[in-house]
């Protein structure tokens, strides 16, 4: 005989956690913890639901080389994911190609395919900033849906200094005569040009009647100038001409400001020293990991992209340059603004801060924070958060910690250790709505998220996989959500090809529109129970099918087409590669003398409660699986009516030592669990 007990796991949100913590039913996460999260998304609430099928976008121009995903937001209705591959760019929205003429729009680049994911991106309105010590700086700049060009970034204030100086002394018959030596600059809007070359007059300013007129040619597109004079071997403004057309000044020993000097040239990156990391912080353009100089940093001038001139002495608003003093001499490969400048090597993580004040050549520290060391793979800011991964492989956070007086780090793979260990982060993304999850790419092939919210202690993890491997991910707004992009490498009738794909809403009124397929497409219009063409992807793969909200049975496509008529005309089909989804509960564990473990168990009878579901499998184990028959009233011929409620499915009994629960989806339908009770047999 046995004690029979009623369990009931009302929350999911813990994800999937690491076989090495079955025996730490003392966690909170273990509570609400899972086994096993195949693609199923937990919710920041508690459910699990699988997770929406990826929609096939359009076939990579180059199959044989791996390629990039990169983001791009104009505006909040204005969003492209970049195919970045060798030689090319290309663009995707809405789950369609940008085309031109026809074809797919296309930019040339001269990127190799074995740089493409240590180049990093930095986005400020239309234009795509992009950085590799291997390469000269580009900008990716954007003026119509149809008209990108790529271009080498330059470096200036944007405008040179007037040519044509000349000086006209009047000296009125004075003694003591000296030379005087002046230079005059451009403006236009907040930049100043270098000096020009010096001319210099032969005068004494400070008797009667005595001047030196200087003139110069306007410069085409400026607003204005700054004279200068020289004293004690600098040279110091006297005169400032703004918007007034002005080309000329009369000195007669104007007074000097003798903190103002005019700006010094300056490229950091001539002589092919390229940087591998930028961002922006505190209204600079930040730069920085050349290969010469790999932990130096470059900041521009406040309010500037591309002037790195500075003045002696400095002021304020001029460009900072410092070299990151550190044991190791590791290039910098990221930088991240957050309330400070993170800058991140692979071998520790720094902050460059400046107190109260901001950020200023004679303004700021720099200071280490931990040494855990970053990977290649993109960093994700999310609220005040830093998620990156590190060289192990693992996701870790940073967070500004007040009692620290700094940021802290901690391992979110701390419980999932098996989804990571001996893998690689290769790329990242994140979706923020309907629910903010974080998504990684695995060297494993596998599609990785986080849902994620600190300040409500959720985290927890869930892995995907599909009939192929993830290689770059990127994710931009859509509409009222976040739609995430995906380039897969799959094997398709014996050859290897690369798809854009891109995850499906999960939003849908009718059951005819759950899209639970992968590298699927989707039809809607007349009635018609033959599709002949569209599949051209899927040529020799057995697909799923899912016909005016009816399961049909799969069928293996032919010519581009389902070689069998449907069992009826539908108006709505949607045809992909099956997603085979499960969900397996942790070891039982309860309230009895060693928790109930070391005693063999027995589950009778599963309840699930379910919302807007159908085709619920469920068993001891997955070899074990019984159907939860749903049909009820429904019009004869018509699909199962979505279903939400609690359901009872009796299962086949089996002894086991850790009594868990398996829940499984391989029909293309919707399966969301709010919570699982069993009625379990403990044995005596």
């Amino acid at each position: 005989m046995g004690a029979t007990t009623r369990t009931n796991f009302r929350s999911m949100a813990g994800g999937e956690i690491t076989p090495e913590m079955y025996g730490r039913i003392d966690d909170v996460r273990y509570q609400t913890g899972l086994a096993l999260c195949r693609n199923f998304v937990t919710l920041p609430h508690g459910p699990a639901q699988n997770r929406a099928g990826f929609e096939f976008v359009r076939a990579v121009k180059d199959s044989t080389k791996k390629t990039r995903l990169l983001p791009f937001t104009f505006s909040a209705t204005d969003t492209v994911v970049i195919e970045f591959g060798a030689g090319y760019f290309r663009f995707h929205s809405q789950g369609g190609t940008v085309l031109s003429s026809g074809s797919p729009y296309e930019v040339a680049n001269s990127y190799a395919e074995a740089d493409l994911f240590d180049v990093k991106f930095v986005q400020s309105a239309d234009v795509l900033t992009l950085v590799h010590p291997g390469y000269v700086t580009q900008e990716l700049r954007r003026s119509g849906a149809t008209s990108w060009a790529l271009a080498n970034a330059t470096t200036g204030p944007g405008i040179t200094a007037p040519a044509g100086l000349a000086v006209t002394p009047t000296t009125a018959g004075a003694s003591f005569l000296r030379n005087d030596a002046y230079v005059v600059t451009s403006i236009k809007d907040d930049a100043e040009s270098s000096a020009s070359a010096a001319v210099t007059a032969t005068n004494n300013l400070t008797a009667a009647n005595t001047y030196n007129t200087v003139s110069w040619t306007a410069r085409t597109g400026a607003t204005g100038y700054r004279v200068y004079r020289q004293a004690g071997g600098l040279f110091y403004l006297i005169a400032v001409l703004d918007g007034n057309g002005s080309v000329s000044v009369i000195d007669d020993n104007l007074p000097a400001n003798g903190g103002i000097t005019p700006p010094q040239a300056s490229d950091p990156f001539a002589a092919s020293n390229y940087p591998g990391a930028v961002t922006y912080f505190e209204q600079r353009k930040v730069f920085a990991g050349s290969t010469a100089q790999p932990q130096n940093i470059w900041t521009t001038r406040t309010g500037s992209e591309v002037d790195f001139n500075f003045s002696v002495p400095p002021r304020d608003d001029d460009s900072i340059q410092f070299e990151i003093a550190a044991r190791d001499y590791n290039q910098i490969i990221h930088l991240v603004p957050l309330q400070d400048l993170i800058v991140m090597t692979q071998a520790g993580e720094w902050r460059v801060f400046s107190g109260n004040t901001a950020l200023t050549p004679g303004s700021f520290g720099v200071r280490p924070q931990s040494f855990v060391g970053a990977g290649h793979a993109t960093p994700i800011t999310t609220g005040s958060n830093l998620i990156f991964a590190d060289t192990a492989g693992h996701v870790r956070e940073m967070s500004y910690q007040d009692t620290a007086a700094g940021y802290l780090t901690g391992d979110l793979s701390l419980r999932a250790p098996h989804l990571f260990d001996t893998y690689e982060i290769v790329d990242s993304a994140q979706t923020k709505s309907p629910y903010p999850i974080l998504w990684f790419v695995s060297s494993s092939g596998k599609l990785l998220g986080l849902t994620y919210i600190p300040e409500q202690q959720v985290a927890g993890w869930h892995q995907h996989d599909t009939a192929g491997v993830f290689e770059s991910i990127a994710s931009v707004r859509e509409g009222s959500e976040t739609a995430l992009y995906a380039i897969i490498r799959r094997e398709i009738n014996g050859s290897s090809v690369r798809y854009v794909e891109r995850m499906r809403s999960r939003a849908f009124t009718d059951a005819a529109d759950a899209f639970f397929v992968d590298a699927g497409v989707y039809y809607s219009g007349a009635a018609i129970d033959e599709v002949t063409s569209g599949l051209s992807h899927l040529n020799g793969e057995t697909v799923s099918i899912l016909a005016d909200g009816a399961v049909c049975p799969q069928q293996t496509v032919s010519a581009g087409g389902l070689p069998e008529p449907l069992p009826a005309e539908a108006s709505t089909i949607i045809i992909g590669l099956p997603i085979e989804a499960d969900l397996q509960t942790l070891p039982f564990a309860v309230e009895m003398p060693g928790a109930g473990q070391g005693r063999p168990k027995n589950v009778n009878e599963v309840w699930l409660r379910v919302y807007r579901s159908s085709g619920v499998f469920a068993g001891p184990s997955f070899t074990s699986l019984t159907e939860y028959k749903q049909r009820t009233t429904e019009v004869y011929g018509a699909p199962p009516n979505l279903t939400t409620d609690e359901i009872a499915i009796k299962i086949g009994p089996q002894w086991q030592t850790n009594g868990q629960i398996c829940i499984r989806q391989s029909d293309p339908l919707p399966l969301t669990v709010l919570s699982i009770s069993a009625e379990t047999v403990i044995a005596g």
